[in-house]
């Protein structure tokens, strides 16, 4: 894959709302933590996905989720990673009349088999590489959650977690939902920002201010380091 320096053309990740700022953030990632990663799959960062078009590759925010996950592999207090896919290519699942139109629309004009359908969906190569033994691997099965017929609530609860730290797609779709399924589920969950995109890069900013005033603070992955090293 080529990628190009994102800073560019990205929306910078916006100043923590003054409540945000209010907190120890430091002192809360010390907290029992679970790193998620959703839809960072082939189908967006690979030339050939179905999502191509996006190039997400180009924008870093890969990158960054390798930062953040080898910085989280280091503490303690991380007791749980998932990757979760999000495919495009829903047919088999259980659908309402909405699912089926909506879910139809996205798998328009691909005309893949069966086994590239599969891997689409497959994470990309170098978070492949960051998988370990123990980590949990599944699918959304709903519109925009991982908390709805998973196994993540049942791992977040024996593990006793507190705190979700978020990266993948769509910034302002299955993070943003996610984020606020984190928050009404009792968790404390933290965006990173540039290890996130939204489909289009004018639609970012607006996802950055909406999540980081009402649902969660927004990071940077140099930040979430820098809270991790914090004494």
């Amino acid at each position: 894959m080529t990628r190009s320096d994102p800073s560019a053309s990205l929306p910078a990740i916006p100043e923590l709302a003054a409540h945000w700022k209010k907190l120890d953030l430091a002192a809360i990632l010390r907290r029992p933590a679970a790193f998620i990663s959703i839809s960072q799959t082939k189908s967006l960062y690979e030339p050939w996905g179905a999502q191509a078009r996006e190039k997400q590759w180009e924008r870093g925010s890969l990158e960054a989720t390798l930062k953040v996950v080898a910085a989280a592999r280091k503490q303690p207090n991380f007791l749980s990673y998932s990757w979760v896919g999000a495919p495009i290519f829903r047919d088999s699942q259980p659908k309402t009349a909405f699912d089926e139109v909506q879910f139809a629309s996205w798998a328009e004009g691909h005309d893949f088999s069966p086994e590239k359908r599969l891997e689409d969906n497959e994470l990309v190569d170098p978070l492949r590489a960051e998988v370990r033994s123990g980590d949990l691997e599944f699918n959304e099965l709903a519109l925009q959650s991982a908390f709805i017929g998973t196994p993540l609530p049942i791992e977040l609860s024996r593990k006793r977690i507190e705190v979700i730290v978020l990266t993948g797609l769509h910034l302002d779709w299955c993070i943003e939902g996610n984020a606020r399924a984190a928050r009404d589920n009792g968790f404390l969950p933290i965006v990173i920002g540039d290890a996130t995109g939204t489909q289009r890069i004018d639609q970012q900013e607006a996802a950055y201010e909406r999540i980081n005033k009402f649902f969660a603070p927004v990071i940077s992955a140099a930040d979430f380091v820098r809270y991790l090293s914090a004494d």
